[in-house]
């Protein structure tokens, strides 16, 4: 009869865990390519650290450009030097990492013109870095996950038409989306993508924007995390500077007071999926300090 207890004690045990336990693994995402002296794709994905990584960017592209990837120091893609990260890739998903490509960012040379212009960019993004063919795949043969849009520059115009022809491919092989928006809300570049419902992961920068950034305290982060856990989106990551240097005009929160005041609100959000830091080149102890709090 006691054995019989206990086994029903420790089956309604593991039933309440996974009840209460949400059915996705928290984690943190990590950009990676913009700094040569930050280490390698594979060494970034051993440090055991991350479950995603945005390597970034493809920083020019759309409207007739001749699309570019830029990865600083790491690489020269003209001179076809960067299909070396080809292993790397393959041994980062080999760890259950997802690899993406981050489009955009801060000072690249991007837009859209039209429709037809986001289907034929989702068209050279399918065929050189996903699922496709191409003679001149700039990363080699491996296929990444998926697409960051990293989009802080230009209308807002067209990026849902693209989100929907990335989505488009999905027969032939999944192609994970995410997005990086301000934390103002609603983002004035990627609202109308956020809005197509099509984004596995909102990761919001929580930086360089003073209105909603932690300043002393969270009151104005957790006004806007509450926003932006309201949007179609699978899950919502918390954007951070992984050091003070990281963001020129502020948002860095210290690790001890990350982990004790503001994950703990956060996490209360059903569609919380981890912290996104910025960038490989100043995380030196930071993603491993709040790793076993994400």
């Amino acid at each position: 009869m006691a054995f019989c207890t206990q086994a029903v004690i420790l089956i309604l045990s593991v039933l309440i865990v996974s009840w209460c336990k949400p059915s996705y693994g928290a984690g943190i995402a990590i950009y990676w390519g913009q700094n040569g002296n930050e280490g390698t794709l594979a060494a970034t994905c051993n440090s055991g650290n991350y479950q995603f990584v945005n390597v970034a960017f493809l920083s020019a592209f759309g409207n007739g450009q001749t699309p570019v990837l830029n990865l600083a120091g790491h690489c020269n893609p003209s001179a076809n030097t960067c299909t070396g990260l080809s292993a790397d890739i393959k041994a980062c998903q080999g760890k259950g990492i997802k690899v993406l490509l981050s489009i955009g960012g801060a000072s690249g040379a991007y837009s859209l013109s039209s429709a037809d212009d986001a289907r034929q960019v989702a068209s050279y993004i399918w065929n050189n870095f996903l699922g496709g063919q191409s003679s001149s795949r700039p990363l080699g043969d491996a296929i990444l996950d998926g697409v960051d849009f990293d989009i802080e520059a230009g209308s807002g115009q067209f990026w849902d038409d693209l989100a929907r022809a990335l989505n488009g491919f999905r027969q032939q092989k999944k192609v994970y989306l995410a997005a990086a928006p301000q934390c103002p809300f609603p983002d004035a570049h990627l609202d109308t993508a956020i809005k197509t419902g099509l984004f596995d992961y909102v990761w919001v920068q929580f930086y360089n924007n003073p209105p909603c950034q932690y300043s002393g305290n969270a009151n104005n982060l957790l006004s806007a995390w509450s926003q932006w856990t309201t949007v179609q989106a699978n899950q919502v990551f918390l954007g951070l500077p992984a050091a003070p240097e990281a963001a020129n005009s502020g948002g860095f929160i210290p690790a001890d007071v990350l982990t004790s005041q503001v994950l703990p609100s956060v996490k209360n959000s059903p569609k919380y999926g981890g912290v996104m830091l910025w960038n490989k080149q100043f995380d030196n102890g930071y993603s491993a300090a709040i790793k076993g709090s994400v």
